[in-house]
């Protein structure tokens, strides 16, 4: 899944061809929420860590890409939260959530999310929002829970053919990157179980630098995640079961109907080399993205796509404004 290649490989790629300077950067009180557990709920015999704030009749809910945590909405929730009930969660075994002893599939990513917004008494109606596999997460629970989802918000989301279709533009490349990746996480999780000597090259390799524009206390919280050999038993979990999610997802797989739906869609890609042209391959590639994407939307009569300058495959970070204002006109369709 392209999220997790991203934040595990291709990280400093990304951080040179997106444009953070376009989106605000939240202050270090705004950070604060994400850089401590908030409200613990149990689900069953373990907690997951969940944060809401603001009031309003719709909640919106996030969900994270692969192998991350609520805090990759730190940009978002705290502005949608000035004009309903905003809430991010941690998914089993990520952020300060407890691990799981069931695989991490999107099926169980549903259950548990459907057990904690029951558990922490957070009634519908709900506007989904996911970015890349939590945007195949709350996709698949819109389709489990339609009556209590009102809106969608897909952020580069997961598709089920994705990966065959973008390796199939890509002559091949994005598998075989896709296996070295898969290569190089388990010897992290095996790194991490021994515990990591600083300085060394696997510490360098796996833990990396935390982004530049997160504050102390949330970056110090990232990067103790890190460092726990829990994070890596649980990342590879879902890495490893990116598959059956597909499968879980093409089986559910139908029209929305009416569904308020917006799919955003990014405008820089993550594979291309920063001052050199795009190759005919990685055009290809692109293109197949944005048709995966327009497939989306048109599953919905009120399905629309729209294409985010400026931005690479993790548009929360890279552009919040245009994901705030996707979630308003959301918001401002279930109004009229």
């Amino acid at each position: 899944m392209l999220d997790f290649v991203i934040r595990n490989a291709c990280l400093t790629l990304v951080a040179a061809v997106a444009l953070p300077a376009l989106a605000q950067v939240p202050n270090a009180d705004a950070q604060r929420p994400f850089a401590q557990p908030q409200q613990m709920v149990d689900i069953g015999g373990r907690r997951l860590n969940l944060y809401c704030s603001g009031s309003g009749p719709v909640t919106v809910v996030f969900d994270s890409p692969s192998g991350d945590a609520g805090w990759s909405w730190f940009k978002v929730q705290p502005q949608v939260a000035k004009r309903t009930r905003a809430c991010v969660y941690d998914r089993a075994g990520l952020g300060f959530s407890d691990p799981s002893p069931r695989p991490g599939t999107a099926g169980n990513a549903v259950d548990d999310l459907h057990r904690l917004l029951t558990a922490a008494a957070i009634a519908p109606p709900y506007v989904m929002v996911g970015n890349s596999y939590g945007g195949g997460i709350v996709q698949l629970y819109t389709y489990r829970h339609r009556a209590d989802v009102k809106g969608l918000v897909l952020v580069e989301a997961q598709h089920e053919d994705e990966t065959a279709r973008l390796d199939r533009a890509s002559g091949g490349k994005l598998q075989a990157m896709y296996d070295m990746q898969a290569a190089a996480s388990k010897a992290c999780a095996s790194a991490a179980e021994a515990g990591f000597v600083p300085g060394s090259a696997m510490w360098n390799n796996c833990i990396g630098p935390m982004p530049a524009d997160t504050s102390r206390a949330l970056g110090a919280a990232q990067l103790a995640e890190r460092h726990s050999a829990a994070f890596w038993r649980a990342a590879q979990s879902e890495n490893s079961n990116f598959a059956v999610g597909d499968a879980e997802l093409r089986a559910a797989r139908g029209p929305w109907g009416d569904l308020p739906l917006l799919v955003l869609s990014r405008g820089v890609s993550p594979y291309a080399i920063p001052g050199k042209p795009q190759s005919a391959l990685n055009k290809a590639v692109e293109m197949e993205n944005l048709a995966l994407h327009k497939e989306m939307a048109a599953l919905s009569t009120r399905g629309k796509q729209r294409v985010v300058a400026g931005a690479g495959h993790l548009i929360q970070i890279d552009r919040p404004d245009a994901v705030v204002a996707a979630i308003s006109d959301i918001l401002d369709e279930l109004q009229r």
